[in-house]
């Protein structure tokens, strides 16, 4: 049955070449956070909590994360092409 109410689907549209790097740095924006996580277990065990290393190692963390989520949403996204012609 053809429902004249549902929306047309667009073609698939290939990802240009900004959006496959933001997407590669998005993963290495990962790994860089996984390798804090390490650092902070390491120093959190060799220091103790208190240690200004933590503190920072643990911001990374929070940076990287951030950092990876908002590149990886934008290489995902479904960007229309505004050029007219």
């Amino acid at each position: 049955m053809n429902d004249s109410s549902a929306p047309a689907e667009r073609p698939a549209r290939r990802p240009r070449i900004a959006q496959k790097i933001a997407v590669v740095v998005a993963l290495f924006c990962y790994l860089a956070a996984l390798a804090c996580g390490a650092a902070v277990a390491h120093f959190y065990l060799q220091v103790g909590g208190n240690s200004p290393l933590v503190a920072s190692f643990a911001a990374a963390i929070v940076f990287f994360l951030g950092a990876g989520i908002v590149l990886h949403v934008m290489g995902r996204a479904d960007i229309p092409d505004f050029r007219v012609g």
